[in-house]
């Protein structure tokens, strides 16, 4: 099918592109509202691992839930929990060398069947490395090699076909979210602590203007 503009579209398609946009928005805010039922047991299950890792946090994925753990990772590193991110089909072909004892496995998977993600963990868990799991089903074949198991289920996905990974994908990154949010509350990481971590771009302006005030004050 050649591309068109949207000109070239009749009432009754853009109705139905607006229809699913507006179920797309609905369909992930009723599924953080199911997280938020969940929050308190699943960061207190996984707080007393990362708080005592002496290395880093080393989170794992393949496909759409790697560049959600990705994000994660970047997000924990600045703001007080080093971390980095090992990508799952990579960490079989010589990667996986970077994880030490001393870190935690955080790997993500919707189906927790992707192999190449359940074969680091059972690595992981070999070597004795602590292993956390975000996955959709709590039965599957990671969360039997995890350590503590991060439910983020969805009751569907929010694209018109339920498939593409929207839901899923969003509920893990707000997971994560709130994971850093809660490891930076636990060890009070304050403003100064990350606006070391930030010298740069209009973030770094901006911290930086602001400490100046403090000191001039």
């Amino acid at each position: 099918m050649s591309a068109f503009g949207i000109s070239e579209l009749n009432e009754a398609a853009v109705e139905r592109a607006v229809e699913a946009a507006r179920f797309a928005v609905e369909s992930e805010i009723a599924e953080l509202s199911g997280l938020l039922n969940k929050v308190d047991g699943q960061i207190k299950s996984c707080l007393a691992i990362l708080l005592a890792c002496q290395g880093r946090v080393v989170i794992t994925g393949l496909g759409k839930p790697g560049h959600i753990g990705a994000k994660i990772s970047a997000t924990l590193s600045s703001t007080g929990t080093p971390s980095s991110f090992m990508h799952a089909a990579e960490s079989l072909h010589g990667d996986s060398g970077a994880l030490l004892p001393g870190d935690v496995l955080l790997a993500i998977s919707n189906s927790g069947e992707t192999a190449e993600v359940c074969a680091l963990a059972k690595m992981a868990r070999g070597m004795g490395i602590p292993v956390i799991s975000m996955v959709g089903k709590p039965e599957s074949t990671l969360a039997s090699y995890s350590d503590v198991v991060l439910d983020v289920g969805v009751w569907r996905e929010a694209d018109p076909l339920n498939l593409a990974p929207t839901s899923s994908t969003t509920v893990a990154l707000v997971l994560g979210d709130a994971i850093a949010s809660a490891l930076m509350a636990a060890r009070e990481f304050t403003a100064e602590d990350f606006a070391k971590r930030h010298p740069a771009g209009s973030l770094g302006k901006q911290l930086k203007a602001s400490g100046d005030a403090e000191v001039s004050e």
